[in-house]
């Protein structure tokens, strides 16, 4: 099969996917719910409008998964002056708790066949190829148009 980076990407993100379905599927989470759990637990308090620009999402999306996960009892909205402050529940920190916890139990299954030093240079690797793309965002394909609300 192909060895490039495209192609051993996908392998893993399907993995990863499928694999953190699994384990999000208990709490009564789908796997587009991660992120946002995650960064409302990270930044509590936050509003919709920084949850939604500093995910990368579509407002309209970023609206549905915010109000399913306050009427599923994740997240609680409260208003503050022109905007809702986003908390989590009691059961969104239990849900932040597995999803935080994910992240590890996964790389520890992945990489279980590599020893604690080729773990160290291939997220070293990693962490250097993933810089290069923040510090010079590819220019083959044009920029796509923002979607996010101001």
């Amino acid at each position: 099969m192909f060895q490039t980076l495209a192609y051993f990407s996908t392998v893993f993100y399907r993995r990863f996917t499928s694999y953190t379905t699994q384990r999000l599927q208990a709490l009564g989470l789908h796997f587009g719910s991660l992120f946002p759990v995650l960064y409302v637990g990270k930044h509590p308090g936050c509003t919709q409008a920084e949850l939604t620009a500093n995910l990368g999402l579509d407002w309209g999306h970023s609206q549905r998964i915010v109000a399913r996960l306050v009427e599923d009892g994740f997240f609680t909205r409260k208003k503050s002056g022109r905007a809702y402050r986003l908390e989590l529940s009691e059961r969104g920190r239990k849900a932040f708790t597995v999803s935080h916890q994910v992240f590890f139990d996964w790389d520890q299954e992945i990489l279980a066949p590599l020893t604690r030093e080729e773990r160290t240079t291939l997220l070293s690797l990693l962490a250097k190829a993933a810089q290069k793309e923040v510090d010079e965002p590819c220019t083959i394909l044009p920029a796509a148009p923002s979607t996010t609300a101001d």
